[in-house]
């Protein structure tokens, strides 16, 4: 998983959760708003009632009845502010009732009246045609001459209704444009700091064992970022020290090996000259020296490939790798003539690529070898060199044994050997194509290979051909 995709999938799950919290803070909002409204509108009916009930009825039996009629008509308008108000003598004849209100949205005289004694101050909704609704204060009143009231004073819901709906639609409205600024924002923010992952991530990339001297950018941040790049270049710096200790010993235990190998094949050889060595230590001396020379052919192979693990940077010369596959392909003839196989080669001219030329031949001998190795007698072994967009391809097909299925992927692998008694018996090392590998891999090439067991085997080898430009 890249950092785009890690991007994206945490911009998404910022983007879920704010959408989430969003809505949820539109609802809580909504919801408290309209119980704040309520609140405050039972609160200001509250006051009224009882101011009506405090300056007017407390001595309705001095002032009158037509008094404080006159005074609700005046001092609290009931049709011009859309109220319904209704003052209920205490054996139930109505004292005052307000008219129809200007807007028309209710008639006072079709609300009812409460249907049981109300002793204390309570409020009820009452719904009427359609949606409209009033919420009605309702209050006891006992004057000084001890008659009793009932206050009844009411507004509409339409008010707190329009407020509530109007922020929920703001809220609507707006809430799409901010998840979408809000993702924008996290996005980029999260770019921005998953930048120095993606620098990471493709330094890291471009480390192979040929390079551990790179070393991972560190971001100056104080971070938990700055520790971890400072971490993985530690441990690239005890991999590079592993990997020189590792390559040191394969050389050094090459060279030394090379020594007492020529002197212990020199000595088995002046033994087995000597006339007098019997038949059947001559047939021992004889295995000895070719476990020796098979011993001698992993030293070098061994001392090989060290050299080429220690090159930081190969030979860079212009090669027709056309020419060097013919002219290779021409000196080995005589090995296919001995096993009576057929060599063939056919390469198109002119395919230049860039590297060393002994590196080169040596993949072509490997792969060359190989396929005559593993060939039988009256087999055919066919070598082609080609072009193909901006590569050089060389492919090495032959009729041979062919390689086990299970075994194709572990082949360039060192020392492995798909059948360990026919590969000693052909006096294999499993190193070859570990070689071939490491070369095409050094010229920033590839190599493959294609086998059906018992039917022959193909590797093909990718190398950059050299660009036009540069001629």
């Amino acid at each position: 998983m890249n950092t785009r995709s890690i991007r994206f999938r945490l911009t998404a799950w910022y983007a879920g959760l704010l959408g989430v919290l969003l809505v949820l803070f539109t609802l809580a909002t909504y919801v408290v708003l309209e119980r704040y409204l309520t609140k405050t509108l039972k609160d200001s009916l509250s006051k009224q009632a009882r101011d009506l009930g405090d300056t007017l009825l407390v001595n309705v039996n001095q002032s009158g009845e037509q008094y404080v009629i006159d005074e609700i008509k005046e001092h609290y308008a009931p049709e011009t502010n859309d109220l319904f108000l209704r003052v209920t003598r205490g054996d139930g004849s109505v004292l005052y009732i307000s008219g129809t209100p200007r807007s028309k949205n209710f008639d006072p005289a079709k609300i009812a009246t409460p249907i049981r004694t109300v002793t204390q101050e309570s409020s009820r909704e009452v719904e009427l045609d359609g949606d409209f609704a009033l919420l009605i204060e309702t209050l006891p009143f006992v004057a000084h001459d001890g008659n009793r009231f009932l206050i009844e004073i009411g507004a509409p819901y339409r008010e707190i209704e329009d407020v509530s709906q109007g922020l929920l639609l703001a809220l609507g409205v707006a809430l799409p444009f901010a998840i979408a600024l809000a993702v924008g924002g996290g996005y980029l923010l999260m770019r921005r700091a998953l930048k120095p992952v993606d620098e990471i991530r493709r330094s890291a990339e471009r480390i192979t064992s040929q390079n551990l001297s790179e070393r991972l950018p560190v971001v100056r941040t104080g971070d938990e970022l700055e520790r971890l790049s400072t971490s993985l270049n530690q441990m690239i710096m005890r991999l590079e020290k592993a990997f020189q200790q590792s390559n040191r010993f394969s050389a050094d235990a090459s060279h030394e090996l090379r020594t007492p190998l020529s002197i212990l094949r020199g000595e088995l050889e002046t033994l087995a000259r000597k006339p007098d060595t019997p038949s059947d230590i001559r047939e021992t001396i004889g295995s000895a020296l070719e476990e020796t020379e098979r011993l001698t052919k992993i030293t070098e192979n061994l001392l090989a490939l060290s050299r080429l693990d220690a090159e930081t940077q190969l030979e860079q010369t212009r090669v027709d790798l056309g020419e060097l596959v013919t002219t290779t392909t021409d000196q080995m003839k005589l090995l296919a003539e001995d096993k009576k196989i057929s060599l063939r080669c056919n390469t198109s001219m002119h395919t230049e690529v860039k590297g060393s030329r002994a590196r080169l031949k040596q993949v072509v001998v490997n792969l060359v070898d190989n396929a005559i190795k593993y060939t039988p007698e009256g087999g055919e072994v066919q070598v082609t060199v080609t072009k193909n967009d901006d590569q050089a391809i060389l492919e090495v097909t032959d009729t041979g044994v062919g390689i086990p299925a299970e075994s194709l992927p572990q082949i360039f692998e060192r020392f492995y050997r798909a059948d360990r008694a026919r590969t000693r018996t052909l006096g294999g090392t499993g190193l070859g194509l570990s070689i071939v590998k490491s070369i095409c891999k050094a010229h920033g090439g590839n190599v493959k290979a294609e086998s059906i067991d018992g039917r022959g085997s193909r590797f093909r080898v990718e190398l950059p051909l050299v660009n036009d430009d540069s001629r």
